[in-house]
């Protein structure tokens, strides 16, 4: 409690000390997983305090090149980077936001959450094994819903990306056959399909494709007013992703102790636990000269912990649990 004492008082000096009249600008690149909710939470912040943050999304990949090469205040990865990669560029890392990414579909006549599927038959999907909507493996899973005897139109990310990270990571897990054959990463060669450039490019080729499948953080489906489908848990329970199943598998987070927070969320064991959930991440530069701008930085996901848990929530994503918070803000103090 007293290392949360004293980044609180930290944080507050600082801010006293850069009134509204010499407004802060902060500038962060990266992953589009969060961009809904960072981009709301920013708006809100220049409301509140006059000081602007501008967040490109580029992906996790560009995130990651951009504050090691120093030219962002903040990158943002939705693949964490590990401890001996932090050490090397001096990093400061950790969680700021949870949610989660959904497979969605263009088929006529399925409603969203209509559609079940499972990780097996999703990564023979992705992987070119399953071809066609009818295909008995579909089918067996669908009893009663009118598949089309057509082509399946294969999505996927064509830049690098940490929901593709999350996305693979996720398959590696539930088929042998992807783990051994494509593995995990944020760039991978893709078995089948087509290309989007972002959850948006994902999010608009499915849109305009019938017949397509392919995967993007809930937000963009929700917002898209795009056809998500159900997914067997770990448990071997069908889910549909909502505000409880996120919650349920981010239960995990709060003691994790993974070496520079590092968490990773997808395939939790919990009966109601959406198999696909993840946290995104935020990187700063530990060097002396950029202690100012980091302390800017701080500040603005200090304030987005306190006043934007109800802005996320509305975008369908999941608040970071107190524990968590409490371990963060230490972490800031202690940097």
């Amino acid at each position: 409690m007293r290392l949360r004492w004293l980044s609180s008082i930290q944080i507050s000096l600082f801010l006293l000390a850069c009134p509204v009249a010499h407004a802060v600008d902060l500038t962060g690149a990266g992953a589009s997983f969060p961009y809904p909710i960072y981009a709301r939470w920013a708006a809100q912040y220049h409301k509140d305090t006059g000081h602007r943050v501008n967040y490109q999304s580029i992906g996790s990949g560009g995130g990651q090149q951009q504050i090691i090469a120093g030219t962002v205040d903040f990158g943002a990865t939705d693949d964490p980077m590990p401890q001996d990669q932090l050490q090397k560029h001096e990093l400061l890392q950790f969680p700021a936001v949870i949610g989660a990414i959904v497979p969605i579909v263009n088929l006529q006549g399925v409603a969203p959450g209509e559609l079940r599927l499972t990780g097996p038959v999703l990564a023979d999907i992705f992987l070119g094994r399953i071809e066609r909507w009818d295909d008995p493996a579909i089918a067996a899973l669908n009893p009663g819903l009118a598949l089309p005897a057509r082509d399946i139109v294969v999505v996927h990310r064509a830049d690098g990306s940490g929901t593709t990270y999350v996305w693979t990571h996720y398959l590696s897990q539930v088929s042998p056959l992807w783990a051994a054959g494509v593995g995990r990463g944020k760039a991978i060669k893709w078995p089948t399909g087509h290309g989007g450039k972002g959850n948006e490019g994902v999010a608009a080729y499915v849109r305009q494709i019938r017949n397509s499948i392919g995967y993007v953080e809930f937000a963009y489906a929700h917002q898209n007013g795009l056809s998500w489908t159900q997914l067997e848990n770990r448990a071997g329970h069908f889910v549909q992703p909502s505000q409880d199943t996120f919650a349920a598998a981010a239960l995990a987070a709060s003691d994790d102790q993974t070496p520079g927070m590092a968490l990773m969320l997808d395939n939790q064991p919990g009966a109601q636990a959406w198999p696909i959930t993840s946290a995104s991440f935020i990187l700063v530069r530990r060097h002396p000269n950029r202690s100012e701008h980091n302390q800017q930085v701080f500040a603005f996901f200090d304030w987005a912990f306190s006043q934007g848990a109800g802005m996320a929530r509305s975008l369908d994503y999941v608040p970071l649990p107190e524990p968590l918070v409490e371990r963060i803000r230490a972490l800031w103090g202690a940097s």
